[in-house]
């Protein structure tokens, strides 16, 4: 394994929600409610922000998150921001965990203190020194030791007003009795600035040296002695700012007259005395770290063939895939995986067949078939989440937007109208909504993806088999998903669908719900064999329902549940509209233009990415300035910090002007990643896609990176974004067999229980215990023990490969190197 080690891939995702605020301080004046929003950060690298909330001391933002995080970081923050109009907004409290802590709070709601923020305790980055103590011979003859300190670099210092500062650092010898000082040069524009300064302080001296401020030989104590050097970014007009500091003890050269070491830069210890936690509030949040390391593809083929094969497995709750789905008690955990994995190997379908025939089995009436949360549901659930996220967009989102950006009053419950409500116009409204959607949803048919259209079509045929003399089952086996599971869920919460930037406020909240109530209602209708009214929970809902012609309704719903579940080809429709993939704002560098004036070269841009090209805009809703068509892209990759001093840089190149990149700053680097891995997925199977390209840009005559001068010259880097995939999902299979084989050995005592107990019915075939064993679905006793023996095997096998490369990596990443620096607990 020894020379597949830089195949290793160590990946991090963060997924979570940002769920309120409490018992926040009253603000000063009059007015005591705030405007406040949250924001998440990788030390001092904003990456996420939730919706202002306005007036109020107990905030709800009801916001998920989830991204890749594409670099190292030592915490991870929440900070609670005071909005102001006039004036820079300001932090007032904040929830800092360590990346080592993460792992303590995975999977739970749980309430954070709020502490103050201190902005000498918001530090980030590293810095690379080195120390020595070297011997002088006086013109007396006397010995004098002097030290000598170099400065040689820094790394991911914080970005100062959004963009690269102007570091230097400051180098104390600081003793009992003595101060001595120095600075480096200002480095300009830059996080990563490269010192390689040297300084030099005298250790002892003689006695009768006088000067003021210096010490006498017997008051020099080496345990006292230390080295300070702190990170500052200069400020012309205003005071500079603290970036972090490190203290090295003279006393690590005791035995060796040389130290070079990276060290993680720290807060200042100033001695304040922090804010006591009640007095800021707290923060409930959930979040849900995860940090894998993927093997090379060769060490999953085991696992994946043992998972692939679950389709074909009588019965098929002995399956490898119906296991892990038994022995994880948060069945969730194991889905997206499961149905990443088997959708990209094109098993997705005929295992969803089984699972869905299973449950099927356990259902004794036709009015509740797949009304649990069993493996089955769960699974299509994340089936249609993961392929009909573009149709919901095609479907939902202008209407969505419509109701979210005018929202009118739609309140018809009698005991949550407000004084001035009238419930006849309120009524009106909501009717007025529910139409527009209701009547865009059966008119989607055209747009539902092959995939899901085939889950669909085989739940109906195992619904009419279980069921053959129910004639509405074929209708309730596909509206119980598509409308209760699917459209419902994507109009209470468009959010969580990416169809929202923000969870919407509590007014059009409640909208929402109405709305969605309503829609899960009428989809459910064709496959009511009683009167339809008298389902409603609600007087006023029933009352409100009566305004809708029942037939017509029921009659829409067929026709679009037979054209979803019908698996015959279709002429493509409403697939081939525009879609909007992505957009925001971003920093953009002029295409050859202004070369000499470079501070006009950047400008803040509006990008847009649809399904079919890239365009950026002086603002959002103005018109396209320039675009790119998808199929002219040949290369999208990462610019080097170092080409323009600015972070999260990538460039995208095309086929009419491949000299001519454009080069694109993100607000920070998840958006960055973000960006790179889209356009990537959406270009990647272009003919003309380019093998190399050059990683930095040419200025001043040549390229930076090969120094080439040939502005034509081809690359001089491998593409990392080269190789064809999937376009319209971008599975990375070996991480989600890495996911399901972490599942399976976190859950290795529960599979010994499960082994043990097709050991106890296969020699026992009487009643059994009631311990955990029971609940188990076992229906073959010795085809599951089989499986469970496979999968055991497999998973101590990885697990040895994982340990050795644990071991490797420990052994090579010194304590004080660049991988693994001083200050890292």
């Amino acid at each position: 394994m020894a020379e597949e080690d830089e195949a290793v891939r160590v990946l991090q995702s963060l997924r979570g929600k940002i769920c309120e605020a409490k018992n926040l301080p009253p603000c000063h004046g009059p007015n005591k409610m705030r405007d406040c929003f949250c924001t998440i950060k990788l030390d001092q690298e904003e990456v996420y922000r939730t919706k202002v909330v306005e007036k109020s001391l107990s905030p709800f933002y009801g916001e998920d998150f989830y991204f890749e995080i594409p670099r190292s970081f030592q915490y991870l923050s929440f900070y609670i921001y005071d909005k102001s109009f006039f004036q820079k907004d300001l932090p007032f409290g904040k929830v800092s965990i360590r990346k080592e802590d993460l792992c303590k709070c995975n999977c739970k709601d749980s309430w954070f203190a709020l502490h103050l923020v201190d902005a000498n305790s918001e530090v980030q980055g590293k810095v690379h020194l080195e120390v020595k103590l070297n011997e002088l011979i006086t013109e007396t003859g006397l010995v004098c030791q002097q030290l000598v300190v170099r400065i040689i670099e820094c790394q991911g210092l914080p970005l100062v007003s959004g963009q690269s500062g102007d570091p230097y650092a400051s180098v104390s010898f600081v003793g009992p009795s003595r101060l001595d000082q120095k600075r480096t040069k200002v480095k300009k524009k830059t996080s990563n600035p490269q010192f390689d300064e040297t300084f030099y302080f005298e250790v002892t001296r003689n006695s009768s040296y006088t000067k003021k401020s210096h010490f006498q030989v017997e008051e020099e104590n080496i345990e006292k002695l230390e080295i300070r050097v702190d990170l500052w970014n200069s400020e012309n007009l205003v005071q500079d700012i603290f970036l972090g500091e490190i203290k090295v003890p003279v006393k690590i050269l005791r035995n060796d007259n040389g130290h070079r070491a990276w060290y993680l830069l720290q807060p200042k210890d100033n001695g304040n005395k922090p804010a006591k936690c009640e007095d800021l509030g707290s923060l409930r949040l959930s979040i849900s770290y995860n940090e894998d390391c993927v093997l090379p593809s060769k060490y999953y083929s085991l696992l994946n063939d043992l998972l692939l094969k679950s389709s074909d497995v009588k019965p098929v709750s002995a399956s490898a895939v119906h296991i892990l789905g038994e022995v994880c008690k948060g069945k969730q955990e194991a889905v997206l995986p499961l149905v990443r994995l088997l959708l990209h190997h094109k098993k997705l379908v005929p295992f969803l067949h089984a699972l869905a025939e299973l449950d099927l089995q356990q259902t004794q009436e036709a009015n509740t078939i797949f009304r649990g949360n069993s493996l089955a549901t769960r699974c299509i659930d994340e089936t249609m989440k993961l392929v009909g996220k573009y149709y919901l967009k095609v479907t939902l989102k202008p209407i969505l937007d419509e109701i979210c950006d005018s929202c009118k009053t739609c309140e018809i419950d009698p005991i949550k109208l407000k004084e001035g409500d009238n419930v006849e116009v309120n009524k009106e409204n909501l009717r007025y909504y529910v139409e527009k959607v209701f009547k865009v949803i059966v008119q989607s048919s055209m747009s539902c993806p092959t995939l899901m259209c085939e889950v669909f079509n085989s739940l109906q045929i195992l619904a009419k088999n279980q069921f053959p003399e129910d004639l509405h089952v074929k209708y309730s086996a596909v509206s119980s998903f598509v409308f209760l599971r699917f459209f419902a869920v994507a109009i209470v919460s468009p959010h969580c669908f990416h169809l929202r930037p923000h969870h919407p406020d509590a007014q059009t909240s409640r909208v929402l719900t109405l709305i969605s109530k309503t829609i899960q209602t009428l989809g459910s209708w064709c496959s009511l064999s009683k009167n339809k009214l008298s389902s409603f929970k609600e007087s006023y809902m029933c009352d409100f329902f009566k305004v809708f012609q029942e037939e017509k309704c029921i009659d829409s719903v067929k026709k679009f549940i037979d054209e979803v579940s019908s698996v015959q080809s279709k002429e493509p429709s409403g697939v081939n509209e525009s879609i909007i993939l992505k957009e925001g704002e971003v920093v953009k560098r002029a295409q050859g233009r202004n070369r000499i004036r470079k501070v006009h070269n950047f400008k803040r841009r509006w990008l847009r990415l649809t399904n079919r090209e890239i365009s950026y805009h002086k603002q959002s809703g103005k018109e396209s300035l320039y675009s790119i068509l998808i199929k002219n892209i040949i290369a999208v990759e990462k610019l080097e910090e170092r080409c323009f001093n600015r972070k999260n840089m990538f460039q995208i190149l095309s086929v009419d002007r491949p000299e001519r990149p454009l080069y694109v700053q993100g607000s920070n680097c998840v958006e960055a990643n973000e960006w790179i891995e889209i356009i990537t997925r959406l270009s990647r199977c272009n003919h003309k896609r380019l093998r190399v390209y050059h990683p930095c840009a040419f200025l001043s005559g040549s390229w930076m990176c090969c120094k080439n001068t040939d502005e034509k010259a081809v690359g001089c880097t491998s593409c990392i974004g080269g190789s064809p995939a999937n376009i319209q999902l971008a599975i990375d299979c070996d991480r989600e067999a890495e996911r399901i084989f972490s599942l399976f050995q976190a859950n290795l005592p529960r599979l010994q229980k499960m082994e043990d107990a097709c050991g106890s019915i296969d020699v026992y075939q009487g009643p059994q215990e009631q311990d955990e064993s029971a609940h188990f679905t076992i229906q073959d006793s010795r085809v599951t023990f089989k499986t469970l023996q496979q999968i055991t095997a497999v998973v101590n096998e990885l697990a040895k490969f994982h340990e050795q490369y644990r071991i490797k990596r420990s052994t090579r990443a010194k304590y004080g190197s660049e991988e693994n620096p001083i200050g890292t607990k």
